[in-house]
């Protein structure tokens, strides 16, 4: 049976190399990726390699590494904690969301900008 268009020839969890879980502590799937200047070993895995590649330009997130690479995050995550304990990725937990704005500074602030004029 050959694989038909957007079909992948080798299933995603081949990738994993059968594991459950990451070498490491994993990656949240908004962390940011960072590709080091070392050198990859020859014996590094193409889909490996694909990420590095794929980070050559600069960092992008866990998520959109895995759409790229059209791998499931989960995988994309094995990858990349792989890659940063050998030292050929950096990681960056996600940037957190801002907390809720409290309304009576943002009123003393109107009221302080207001005095001025």
């Amino acid at each position: 049976m050959t694989p038909g268009p957007g079909r992948r020839l080798i299933p995603a969890y081949l990738v994993t190399g059968g594991r459950t879980r990451p070498t490491g502590p994993a990656l949240d799937r908004l962390a940011v990726l960072v590709r080091t200047d070392s050198a990859l070993p020859d014996d590094t895995g193409s889909e490996q390699r694909r990420l590095c590649e794929l980070l050559e330009p600069g960092a992008l997130s866990v998520v959109e590494c895995a759409a790229h690479l059209d791998l499931p995050v989960s995988a994309t995550v094995f990858l990349a904690t792989d890659l940063a304990a050998a030292g050929h990725l950096h990681t960056r937990p996600p940037i957190p969301s801002a907390g809720e704005t409290d309304r009576s500074l943002v009123e003393r602030l109107l009221v302080g900008l207001r005095s001025l004029h």
